[in-house]
C-alpha cells in the first residue's frame, strides 16, 4: 500500500475532513464488505450496520470458524480488518473510487448502545442475520485514491457522517443512465459542447451534496468534470431542486 500522509482533522471552513466522509459514505452505503482476522478473510455480505459514531456491527455465527476467530480476537487491539471498495454505481470505466481500510477491536454487541442509536441506525440493525452481533470499534482508519493512502485520525472518523445525499445516489444516477439516455448531448453541452463532434460518451458518475460530477469517455481515454451545485444540499429534496436547476425540465426523482 502507498506511504500514507496524516489527513487534517477539519478543512479550514469547520467542514469535516473529505476523507473522514469518504470513509463513513463508503462504509455506510456498501453492500459487501471484507472482514479479516488472525490471517482468514471472508466476504460478508448484506450482513453489517454502522452506528451514529462509526462503529461496524457485523452478523456472523460464533459456531461458525469466522466466528470462532472473533470470539478469540475479543478484546484485542487492532486484530480485526475491514476493506471496503467504493465504486462508481453505473458501468463506466475506472469504477473504483476509494478502497477504505480499518482495523479494529471486536466486542460483542452490546445491546445498550441501542438508546444512542438514530432510528435509521436501529432498522439497519434489526435487518442484520439473526445471528450473534459484533462490534468493530476502529483503531486506525486509511483510505486509499488513486494509489495514494491517507490515514484519517479515529477522532476524525467518529465525528464524520456520510454524505448527506450518499444514501439515494445511486438511484438518482441510476435513473438518469436508464431513463435518460437521450441526456448525453445536453451532458456534452455542460461539460464541453465539442464533445458532441468528438463522439464522446458523457456520464453522470457521482452526485454529493455539493455538486454534480460527469464523466467524458472516448475510445482511450476519460476525464471527470465537477458542476457545482448553488448551495449545499442536505436532503433528497434539496438535491431534486439542485438537479433540476442543472438539468432543466428533466424528471430527476429516482421511481418509487
Amino acid at each position: 500500500m502507498a506511504s500514507a500522509t496524516e489527513s487534517p482533522s477539519t478543512l479550514a471552513d469547520d467542514r469535516p475532513s473529505p476523507d473522514a466522509v469518504e470513509a463513513r459514505s463508503a462504509i455506510a452505503t456498501c453492500t459487501s464488505l471484507r472482514l479479516e482476522v488472525a490471517g482468514t478473510a471472508v466476504d460478508l455480505i448484506d450482513t453489517h450496520a454502522v452506528l451514529p459514531d462509526g462503529t461496524v456491527v457485523v452478523g456472523v455465527d460464533p459456531m461458525t470458524p469466522l466466528g470462532g476467530l472473533l470470539v478469540a480476537a475479543r478484546g484485542t487491539d487492532g486484530a480485526v480488518r475491514l476493506d471496503v471498495t467504493h465504486l462508481v454505481p453505473v458501468p463506466v470505466r475506472a469504477r473504483v473510487r476509494a478502497r477504505v481500510t480499518v482495523t479494529g477491536t471486536v466486542r460483542r454487541f452490546d445491546p445498550a448502545v441501542l438508546d444512542s442509536c438514530d432510528h435509521d441506525a436501529v432498522i439497519a440493525l434489526l435487518r442484520l442475520p439473526p445471528v450473534a452481533l459484533w462490534s468493530i470499534e476502529p483503531d486506525g482508519v486509511r483510505v486509499e485514491r488513486h494509489g495514494v493512502a491517507v490515514d484519517v485520525p479515529v477522532a476524525t472518523y467518529h465525528a464524520a457522517r456520510p454524505d448527506p445525499v450518499a444514501a439515494v445516489e445511486a438511484a438518482h444516477l441510476a435513473r438518469l443512465a436508464r431513463h435518460h439516455p437521450q441526456l448525453g448531448h445536453r451532458f456534452a453541452a455542460l461539460v464541453d459542447p465539442e464533445l458532441t463532434a468528438t463522439g464522446a460518451r458523457v456520464v453522470p458518475v457521482a452526485v454529493d451534496a455539493d455538486g454534480l460530477t460527469l464523466r467524458a469517455e472516448t475510445a482511450h481515454r476519460h476525464h471527470d468534470v465537477r458542476l457545482p451545485f448553488r448551495v449545499r444540499v442536505t436532503d433528497e429534496a434539496a438535491l431534486d431542486r439542485e438537479l433540476r436547476r442543472l438539468l432543466p425540465g428533466m424528471a430527476v426523482t429516482p421511481d418509487e
